[in-house]
């Protein structure tokens, strides 16, 4: 497996990873209404394009299987390909990001339960819980951190 950062950010890329977004929101956020996956979809694109830290792990023939964004100590995001989940792929992304770009901080939907678990099980520690997300949305967001 091999991850890389990623500068360019060119169109074929970007709609990989929004590929990747999709399939694993579908898998993993059931909880979401469809309305609210459409709403969220439309920002993945400007979100992809702006974080100023992006991972992608690359499968050997070259092709993206999962990605993170890092924003200073802040994973700001993280998706796995459904195929890929359970494989450590997610772990070792969540591990670079912790041991080589300094992020401490994550927020996670709460209805999200296995990616709760994931990150208490790399070290996170939930800190505090917003009844709504970011946007008002019924759907409680857990702040967690890694604290030393």
């Amino acid at each position: 497996m091999k991850v890389v950062e990623v500068n360019n950010r060119d169109p074929n890329l970007m709609s990989s990873l929004f590929e990747i977004w999709s399939m694993s929101v579908r898998a993993t956020h059931d909880f979401l209404s469809r309305a609210d996956f459409e709403s969220i979809a439309g920002s993945v694109p400007g979100m992809l394009k702006s974080v100023p830290t992006l991972l992608v792990v690359l499968h050997r023939n070259g092709e993206p299987s999962s990605f993170a964004g890092i924003d200073g100590d802040s994973l700001e995001m993280l998706f796995v390909r459904p195929g890929d989940m359970g494989c450590g792929v997610g772990k070792r992304l969540v591990s670079d990001a912790i041991t080589k770009y300094g992020v401490r901080r994550v927020s996670v939907n709460e209805q999200n339960i296995y990616a709760v678990g994931f990150y208490e099980f790399m070290g996170f520690q939930i800190c505090s819980r917003q009844e709504t997300d970011d946007q008002g949305r019924p759907y409680p967001i857990l702040r967690m951190e890694i604290r030393e």
